[in-house]
């Protein structure tokens, strides 16, 4: 068994519950080819909501090797997925997108806990 495996079935077992954030396949397609990169199978994809910017709340979209205590996890093609309990309740039926055409590239959020966002689109409310 992997790392990635092992990390991935003791967020299993240790979370009964799951969060309602979805990747399509092509996000998680991305973030897998991403890790494969670096070479890395011990990290999980996080996706947190943090105080910023200036409709108020800024999403964090990172790598992360660390299980936090009360992580909800859900698990996309082998990729496992984490937010923070915190966070869960901002990103709840959040989908997340990659896209990858000439005018951009990255990933996407569609939120629809979000009322609002800011002119430049890098927070909401």
């Amino acid at each position: 068994m992997t790392t990635a495996e092992q990390t991935g079935a003791a967020a299993a077992e240790t979370a009964e519950e799951t969060h309602g954030v979805t990747l399509t396949d092509a996000a998680a397609a991305k973030a897998k080819a991403l890790l494969e990169q670096e070479g890395r199978d011990d990290m999980h994809l996080r996706i947190a909501v943090q105080p910023g910017g200036c409709a108020g709340l800024r999403y964090q979209l990172f790598f992360d090797e660390r299980t936090l205590d009360g992580d909800l996890f859900r698990d996309f093609d082998g990729l496992q997925v984490a937010v923070d309990r915190m966070s869960a309740p901002y990103v709840s039926e959040a989908v997340i997108d990659f896209v990858d055409t000439i005018e951009k590239q990255g990933f996407t959020i569609d939120n629809p806990n979000a009322t609002g966002s800011c002119a430049c689109g890098d927070s909401f409310h």
